[in-house]
């Protein structure tokens, strides 16, 4: 599998939260010759199972979800676009930057700016919100109004930077996806006692939705959540954040199950993988957190990829960790049932 190939086809896809459908599609594409069946359910989940054989198997999902943060089309002014986020869309990334607008045929529009030469005194210095903010894709009033309700996404292709970063809009969460696909690989020649589901939900961005109802509809006895979390910059903090290029970050709280911690934890001792803890006091910020109440309750935890730049065009991360936590995930599950630990209720 070609890593930045399969990353570069993810987040070419224009998917923001609710709107997935190229980028299940890609995913279907690039999954299903690793896997025993794949398809995608109602939620729009894309869902692929590797069977292991064995009666009445233990089920374990591992779910990166599908879509991105992006905009959505409210109103129309002299032509002009305004506005709301999909997601927790960074407003300060936004001026002069290219959007598409999906649409049918999508359209490309740029983030009005005013000039240095109009502002007033002290303008520049100031961070715009977004209602302050409008799309410019040339059109006229009546074309603008007929837009409204439609979704965009800033535009950007996947750039390789040095020392094996990348950097692309929808990297949260497509390199989880990436993790997967590369998990899969991983253990194409690994016998497992386990019925292994990988699924990209969609709604993460905007309410969990999808990780909720596809775990509900697969029943599985655990699920971890392959996400992206905070990388160390020179103007962030040092506590709560991780070096890109450092391992995966492993997640620790009440949100999730210790077994499954103390498991990875483990695992990643014994593999010699490069790893460090992230505390998660309370909401982990990720598809776990709903999860863990589906049904009678599921066993979760939480694989991060260091990132940086979060929701964002321009998120960067380092390759050597999207390995890394794939590693440690075809660790997790492998003899899984034959370790037994909580998976069987120990």
């Amino acid at each position: 599998m070609d890593t930045i190939a399969s990353l570069a086809a993810l987040c070419a896809c224009n998917a923001p939260s609710g709107r997935e459908g190229p980028a299940a599609e890609k995913a279907i594409e690039l999954l299903r010759p690793l896997v025993d069946e794949v398809w995608r359910d109602s939620f729009g989940n894309v869902v692929g199972v590797r069977r292991c054989g064995k009666e009445k198997a233990r089920r374990v999902v591992l779910d990166a979800h599908l879509d991105e943060v992006g905009l959505v089309i409210t109103g129309a002014a002299d032509g002009f676009l305004r506005v709301r986020p999909v997601g927790g869309l960074d407003p300060r990334m936004l001026p002069d930057r290219e959007v598409t607008i999906l649409s049918q045929p999508p359209r490309l529009g740029v983030v009005a700016v005013l000039p240095p030469h109009v502002q007033k005194a002290g303008e520049g210095d100031k961070s715009l919100t977004i209602d302050q903010l409008c799309l410019d894709a040339g059109l006229t009033q009546k074309e603008a109004e007929a837009l409204v309700g439609t979704f965009a996404v800033p535009r950007g292709p996947l750039r390789r930077l040095l020392n094996g970063s990348v950097s692309a809009k929808a990297l949260d969460d497509r390199a989880g996806f990436v993790t997967l696909l590369r998990t899969a690989q991983l253990l194409q020649e690994v016998s497992l006692d386990v019925d292994l589901y990988f699924m990209g939900s969609t709604r993460e961005e905007t309410n969990g939705g999808g990780a909720l109802t596809g775990s509900f509809a697969l029943a599985p006895d655990c699920f971890v959540a392959v996400d992206v979390t905070h990388a160390r910059t020179p103007d962030g903090p040092k506590e709560g954040t991780f070096p890109a290029g450092g391992g995966t970050v492993i997640g620790l709280g009440p949100n999730i199950t210790r077994w499954m911690s103390d498991r990875l934890t483990a695992k990643a001792q014994e593999k010699e993988l490069p790893y460090a803890l992230e505390v998660m006091t309370g909401h982990s910020g990720t598809n776990a957190w709903r999860v863990q109440t589906a049904r009678e309750g599921i066993a979760t935890a939480v694989v991060s990829l260091p990132l940086k730049y979060m929701h964002t065009p321009v998120e960067t991360l380092d390759l050597a960790d999207l390995e890394t936590s794939a590693a440690l995930l075809a660790a997790f599950v492998t003899d899984l049932a034959k370790e037994g630990g909580g998976l069987l209720g120990d």
